[in-house]
C-alpha cells in the first residue's frame, strides 16, 4: 500500500504504522493535540494545541500550526528521529548532533497518523541568479543585441553598482540592470539613477532593463524616461544535492 492511515490510533497502532513507514521510506504525517519542547541554542516550550507534524525520510521534522506558512518548530535533514513510550505517554524526539539540538513532541491526543510511500525522482530546475544572467550575457552578448560588447560586471559608480556595463556597436555606453523576476517600477528608477549618474561624465549613455517580463506601469515609465527593455529569461540549473536517508528508531525504556 502506498498510503495507510489510522484515525484515533492506539499507542500500539501508532508504533505499527510508524514502523511500516520506516521500512518503506515513507513520509509520515500526524494530526495531533500536542505539547512541544526544544533545547539547543536556546530553550522554548509550546503549550498544548492542535498541530500538523510531518516527518520525512531524510530526517526533516516539521511542526505546523493552523496559520502561517513557516513551521513553528522544525529540525533539518540529518536529524535522528525516535519514538518513545514512557509512563503511558507517547513522545516523538528529534536530535540534531551539530549543533546539538533536541526537539520533543508529547502526543497528548493523536487524531490521525498516516504514511505515504512517495515516489519522486525529478530534480528541481531552479531559476538562475542575476549573477548567472550576467555570466550568460558575457558568454552570448548578442542576447542583448548585435554588436553589444560587455565590459564590466558589478561596476561601482557614483550612485550604486551597475550589473553589466558595456558598449553598443556605435560606441554608446550601455547600462544593463538585471532582474531575475518581473521588473517593476523600482527597477526602472534604479536603472534611471545609474544612467543619469553616468551621463554626468559621458555624452551618450543608454539604459536597458533586462528581465523575463515587466509590469505595465514599469513599461510606461521606462518609455517615458527614454530607457529600453530586453526580455531575457535567467539560465536554469539543476539541484544536484540530495539528502541522505535517515532511519527512524523505536525506543521503549
Amino acid at each position: 500500500m502506498k498510503v495507510e492511515a489510522k484515525v484515533d490510533p492506539s499507542h500500539e497502532e501508532m508504533v505499527e504504522i510508524l514502523d511500516k513507514a520506516l521500512s518503506t521510506d515513507a513520509i509520515i504525517t500526524l494530526f495531533a493535540y500536542c505539547r512541544v519542547f526544544y533545547e539547543g541554542r536556546a530553550k522554548s516550550e509550546l503549550g498544548p494545541g492542535d498541530r500538523v507534524i510531518i516527518i520525512k525520510p531524510d530526517g526533516s521534522f516539521l511542526i505546523h500550526q493552523k496559520n502561517k506558512r513557516e513551521p513553528v518548530n522544525w529540525q533539518p535533514p540529518g536529524s535522528a528521529v525516535s519514538i518513545v513510550l514512557e509512563d503511558g505517554k507517547i513522545m516523538l524526539r528529534s536530535v540534531r548532533r551539530k549543533p546539538k539540538e533536541t526537539l520533543e513532541v508529547e502526543l497528548i491526543k493523536t487524531y490521525l497518523v498516516s504514511y505515504f510511500q512517495a515516489e519522486d525522482y525529478e530534480e528541481l530546475a531552479l531559476t538562475g541568479s542575476e549573477a548567472e544572467m550576467a555570466d550568460l550575457i558575457f558568454e552570448n552578448p548578442s542576447l542583448i543585441e548585435e554588436g553589444f560588447k560587455p565590459l564590466f560586471k558589478e561596476k561601482p559608480i557614483k550612485h550604486g553598482i551597475v550589473d553589466v556595463l558595456g558598449r553598443d556597436k556605435h560606441g554608446n555606453l550601455v547600462v544593463l540592470e538585471l532582474k531575475r523576476r518581473r521588473a517593476d517600477l523600482h527597477a526602472v528608477s534604479q536603472l534611471k539613477r545609474y544612467v543619469d549618474a553616468l551621463r554626468e561624465e559621458h555624452k551618450n549613455v543608454r539604459g536597458i532593463l533586462v528581465a523575463p517580463s515587466i509590469t505595465a506601469g514599469a513599461k510606461k515609465l521606462l518609455e517615458k524616461e527614454g530607457l529600453e527593455f530586453k526580455k531575457l529569461n535567467p539560465p536554469k540549473r539543476e539541484k544536484k544535492k540530495k539528502g541522505k536517508q535517515k532511519t527512524l528508531d523505536f525506543l521503549s525504556p
